[in-house]
């Protein structure tokens, strides 16, 4: 039997496990439905319109999780239960994700289409601030990277499987979207039994008044605040590069590089494999090594000026063969970039009372760099074609890269 130090000297995998769960549970339905299953339904019933309908879709989802991952950052910050804090959430937004995708198998009007993706984008940030909180709340600070290491594992597999599964789906959609509601649920409940969150029913809460309300749901304005926002606005830009890519990766190859329907699925299981595997290994040794030689910020800048590189490699050959080798170099390094993220989050947090609600402003650049990936590629491709969105997610990339070099805090 191992004694109670030798326990606490050992980083809390059951912990990163969960949250690794808890990753695949959201963010694996969601680039299935976002980046391919969606735009294979538009395909089907507004060709014409496509790609304007994804920027729609992209700005309202934008518009509701802006608000939606503080408010519920804030919220699971003063919840109270035999569940504790986080888990209530996440299990009602994982319900309710999984109503708004059975919604969209049932409509054919676009307008309300947008209504139902603004509602799932809601329920969504339900599930990924407190999940996120769950990283600073139970996790010491010696092991965050190690742990870190679990969530950046499961962001590099979420990403491209959800592409390799929906992309089995392209003539099937509806069957498609059914099977992203099961993963949804399986995984979200799955997620919160191995985590099995402590209860807190009995911790008091601060009554708030005044500008104390206020400030529980707003962008944080006391305390060390620049290297918050530089850390922000760096992942933002990120971010933003990854899902210019990902958000079009089915027209890019069926409209940049010419490949028919089946062609274009085949090659985006491909190149949804190497994403996997590169983006997976590199995310499993990139946090302890950080935890090991403490430099956080050094591998976030080596990160983003590779993913840069590697998101370059289309402009110059619209052939398949550059995706794939975008998604080996842009692979590895989106895989360093995942395993560390989280550990960069918790370390430039102005305050740990309220973890939840400034990680959820944080992961803001996560969820509005996905939507906000695909407005910039639709407005570049509608005034200057597909060819320049590769140039426009390295440039991103390079002053994201910059971003972070300018961090003080972390090492």
């Amino acid at each position: 039997m191992l004694s109670e130090k030798a326990v606490k000297s050992r980083p809390p995998y059951r912990i990163g496990i969960g949250l690794a769960i808890g990753v695949l549970s959201w963010l694996l339905p969601y680039v299935g439905v976002n980046s391919t299953l969606l735009p294979a339904l538009l395909q089907k019933i507004a060709p014409a319109q496509k790609v304007q309908i994804i920027a729609e879709v992209a700005t309202i989802g934008m518009i509701v999780a802006a608000i939606a991952n503080v408010v519920f950052g804030a919220l699971s910050d003063r919840t109270r239960s035999r569940h504790g804090r986080r888990t209530p959430w996440i299990i009602i937004g994982s319900i309710g994700s999984a109503i708004c995708f059975w919604l969209i198998t049932i409509t054919t009007s676009i307008p309300m289409l947008l209504v139902i993706w603004g509602v799932y984008q809601a329920a969504l940030n339900a599930v990924v601030g407190p999940l996120l909180a769950i990283l600073s709340d139970l996790v010491p600070k010696k092991y965050k990277g190690t742990i870190a290491s679990f969530y950046g594992i499961a962001n590099s597999v979420a990403n491209p499987l959800g592409t390799i599964v929906a992309s089995q789906f392209l003539t099937k959609i509806n069957m498609g979207i059914w099977t992203m509601i099961a993963i949804q649920l399986v995984l979200g409940f799955l997620c919160v039994a191995v985590i099995h969150e402590p209860g807190n029913k009995d911790d008091k809460v601060e009554p708030l008044h005044g500008y104390q309300l206020i400030e529980a749901f707003i962008f944080p304005v006391h305390g060390q605040l620049r290297d918050f926002y530089l850390s922000l606005f760096g992942k933002l830009l990120i971010v933003a590069a990854h899902y210019i890519i990902v958000g079009y990766q089915l027209y890019i190859f069926m409209d940049y590089m010419k490949l028919s329907s089946g062609e274009a699925a085949s090659s985006l299981s491909i190149m949804s494999t190497i994403l996997m595997f590169t983006g997976m290994f590199f995310a499993a040794i990139s946090g302890p090594i950080a935890d090991k030689i403490g430099s956080i910020k050094k591998m976030m800048v080596i990160a983003s000026v590779g993913f840069g590189i590697g998101v370059l490699m289309p402009f110059f050959d619209p052939q398949p063969w550059t995706m794939f080798a975008y998604a080996v170099i842009g692979g590895s390094c989106y895989g360093i970039y995942n395993s560390i993220d989280q550990a960069l989050n918790v370390s430039v947090l102005p305050s740990k009372k309220a973890a939840a609600k400034d990680l959820g402003i944080l992961n803001l650049a996560n969820t509005i760099g996905q939507i906000l990936g695909p407005i910039v590629a639709s407005v570049v491709i509608t005034q200057m074609g597909y060819h320049l969105i590769f140039m426009a997610a390295f440039i991103m990339c390079v002053i994201g890269g910059v971003l972070f070099q300018m961090i003080r805090k972390v090492a």
